[in-house]
């Protein structure tokens, strides 16, 4: 395990695990967070632009939605802190790293929770790679963290899954 030395020449563990041990979940938890970053701006984008009979509906769901994102962009963001590793996401490196990919048509309300829907899909996957890394290093806290997450996914998923029937 790596040690820690400070100032006063006392040893501490990080967290009792080494930089080694966290780096796949980093490289998880940092995927994970380009995916809300590029997500949470589609919802705005969806929140804004919503038109027709659905209008009021769905413009507080995606509200809700981009809400939820916000909150755990912050949260997945400090637990790579906690881990030694800065979050310095430009657009650009967000863009970069994201699978979930910008909407440049203009989509119906239908189309956008497939869309919503879709991009539910690539956080779930996002979400299953971190908690295998964090199970695999007895990481338990960012796997009860994901696992978190991904409860409350699969229950919106539903929702919007029931919507479109």
């Amino acid at each position: 395990m790596e040690n820690i030395k400070t100032s006063e020449n006392k040893t501490f563990k990080k967290l009792g695990f080494t930089y080694l041990e966290t780096a796949e979940i980093v490289v998880t938890l940092n995927t994970l967070l380009a995916n809300y970053q590029v997500f949470y701006n589609k919802l705005r984008n969806f929140h804004w632009n919503i038109e027709g009979p659905e209008f009021f509906e769905l413009h507080e769901e995606f509200e809700n939605e981009y809400n939820t994102v916000k909150e755990n962009i912050d949260i997945v963001a400090e637990r790579i802190r906690v881990f030694g590793v800065k979050t310095n996401f430009t657009l650009e490196k967000s863009l970069e790293l994201s699978e979930i990919k910008e909407n440049k048509d203009n989509l119906s309300a239908l189309e956008m929770v497939r869309e919503t829907l879709k991009d539910f899909e690539i956080l779930h996957n996002s979400m299953m790679e971190g908690i295998n890394a964090s199970l695999e290093t007895g990481d338990i806290a960012t796997e009860q963290m994901l696992t978190d997450f991904l409860r409350e996914l699969e229950k919106r998923n539903w929702m919007f899954t029931s919507y479109l029937k």
